[in-house]
């Protein structure tokens, strides 16, 4: 079995999903308090043992039917693709606050390799790593960012602002927009929808004004801009910092 890894950063439910996780999977690693995200994934390759691992975000709740058993095949191609080792995967999970179902906050598989030696950052870190990207067609989780104001609006604001600027690579552009539409229109009977539309309008904002979008991946920067717009943010903690 390849590698599992939990990447937590201080989420409200980390504790109870890595416990899940360590039931079903014992032998899982956890990566718990590094930014910016691209450094939180190279620790991730450095802890890991196989040549291939899968990242779980702290805010996935793996569903029962997910087993984590894909290994890619170096000797294998997919149909008018390259050979599978050449790939980043990621699952499809399901979104609890428009109920879109995609990529976002689903499993992912990365090749240790690549992610030690990949030297650009770019906002979208899962789809810039490997020399292709393969969309899996399994739901592996429910993404469960929806536990807190703040983490709703850093988790819309994240995504759309990706949506917006068009920087997934491969992106179809009419599922792009659909799913940035559900997420500036269908969030509304949620507990936390508006925060989730107030994420998506201010990553709206964000994009159009030309920012850097680097800064998607910097928790403290994101704490900051909650903290102007809509004041009490959530306590900062003290955590590791890997820049390079």
């Amino acid at each position: 079995m390849l590698d599992v890894i939990f990447l937590s950063f201080f989420e409200a439910n980390a504790e109870e999903n890595w416990f899940n996780l360590q039931g079903r999977f014992p032998n899982a690693k956890r990566v718990d308090g590094i930014s910016p995200i691209g450094a939180a994934h190279r620790q991730c390759a450095n802890i890991a043992e196989t040549d291939y691992f899968y990242v779980v975000d702290a805010d996935a709740i793996i569903l029962d039917s997910f087993d984590f058993d894909f290994i890619p095949d170096p000797k294998v191609r997919w149909p008018g693709g390259n050979f599978q080792d050449k790939y980043v995967y990621v699952w499809r999970s399901l979104n609890p606050v428009n109920n879109l179902v995609y990529g976002y906050g689903g499993v992912k598989l990365f090749p240790r390799e690549g992610v030690l030696n990949h030297k650009v950052w770019k906002p979208d870190f899962a789809t810039s790593v490997a020399e292709a990207f393969r969309p899996m067609p399994e739901i592996s989780n429910i993404t469960a960012f929806d536990f807190s104001e703040y983490n709703t609006w850093k988790s819309a604001f994240r995504e759309c602002s990706k949506l917006q600027s068009k920087v997934i690579a491969r992106q179809k552009d009419d599922e792009t927009e659909l799913r940035l539409w559900s997420w500036r229109t269908q969030c509304g009977k949620h507990k936390f929808g508006n925060w989730a539309h107030l994420g998506a309008e201010d990553a709206h904002f964000f994009v159009e004004a030309g920012h850097d979008l680097n800064l998607i991946n910097n928790f403290q920067f994101l704490e900051r801009k909650f903290d102007t717009s809509y004041g009490n943010p959530p306590t900062f903690r003290q955590a590791q910092y890997f820049i390079k």
